[in-house]
């Protein structure tokens, strides 16, 4: 999934978790509401500065607005998975075997 959706999904997340409205965090950071939507579902990006703005409002850092590892689809962590797997020894595999296992038993 492209960038803009992530980080557009990932803002409205964080928005509702502080019970805001869309034309209430785009009104506190000072751009019209038809504005936040298009940010919202990934037709642009905001600007740095709308960044630091939202990330202020919202209450995180500017960094946690692109922390959107549990957006991606099941394939997108199927193969994240697959990666990390090929990279494990022998020990760390025979547990995330047990681990995988009991989550599936």
């Amino acid at each position: 999934m492209e960038l803009k959706k992530l980080l557009g999904r990932r803002i409205k997340e964080l928005r509702k978790l502080q019970n805001l409205k869309q034309e209430d965090l785009a009104e506190k950071i000072g751009i019209a509401a038809r504005n936040m939507s298009n940010i919202e579902t990934g037709r642009c990006f905001p600007s740095p500065d709308n960044l630091e703005k939202i990330s202020i409002i919202l209450k995180c850092r500017v960094k946690d607005l692109f922390d959107f590892e549990h957006q991606q689809d099941s394939d997108d962590l199927i193969s994240d998975i697959i990666i990390r797997i090929q990279k494990f020894d022998n020990r760390h595999l025979r547990d995330f075997y047990k681990i995988a296992r009991a989550l599936t038993d």
